[in-house]
């Protein structure tokens, strides 16, 4: 999944449709049922695809934990099932299909999955990648095999959400969480996949009122001095 951003970033400039994706990472991973059901809400108004919805909310158990991802998509579920006249818009009356990833949902698999975890795993980290995967080797080598095969491989490669995206999702569960150390790396992520410091920045601009101020602060000035390199 390698991006080639010769012609520039593939993500110049922050949709309507990605704040709310972007805002509704940052609830599911920091706020409760009432808030993920507003972020739906959100998403809804704002034209946001089913199959986006779908995927952040399966991958956001690589960030926010099972309990909070099987929640979200408790909701999530709950929302497509309501009855027409309820005041929600959606975008289709039938939940949707999952979307297909290539070699399908098998462990049988997982050298595909390896293959493209470290695929994947590369263009977020850029020059960083080698130096990452001899980090977390050092930490123990499950979590090195977990992070390429289950989370790059099996999650982030999947091609229902473009990378660019996922990553910028990924940085607003970060900023929510309060993780600073991740948040680095995936605020360089966002930029390797694709999208444009103007698009980064706005999506931390989306997060106000959905993330707390002083972790908003930090990864701003994060930003700033990670695109002043």
């Amino acid at each position: 999944m390698t991006t080639d951003n010769h012609l520039g970033p593939i993500l110049p400039t922050l949709d309507r449709a990605t704040a709310a994706l972007v805002r509704l990472s940052a609830r599911i991973t920091g706020a409760g049922e009432e808030s993920v059901r507003a972020g739906l809400a959100e998403c809804a108004a704002a034209g946001v695809s089913d199959l986006w919805v779908e995927e952040l909310v399966l991958q956001s158990y690589l960030f926010a934990g099972f309990p909070r991802a099987l929640n979200a998509a408790r909701e999530w579920r709950r929302a497509r099932e309501a009855p027409a006249g309820d005041g929600v818009k959606r975008s289709g009356a039938q939940p949707p299909t999952p979307a297909p990833v290539a070699g399908g949902e098998s462990y049988a698999d997982l050298y595909d999955w390896r293959l493209r975890g470290e695929d994947t795993c590369e263009t977020v980290y850029g020059p960083f990648y080698e130096k990452l995967r001899t980090n977390i080797r050092a930490l123990h080598p499950a979590l090195d095999e977990w992070m390429i095969v289950e989370g790059y491989g099996k999650v982030l490669s999947r091609p229902g959400l473009d990378l660019a995206r996922r990553e910028l999702c990924v940085v607003a569960a970060c900023v929510a969480a309060g993780q600073d150390r991740q948040l680095h790396s995936h605020l360089h992520g966002a930029l390797h996949a694709g999208a444009s410091r103007d698009a980064v920045s706005s999506a931390l601009d989306a997060l106000h009122g959905v993330a707390g101020a002083e972790d908003l602060h930090r990864a701003r000035l994060l930003l700033a001095r990670i695109a002043g390199k």
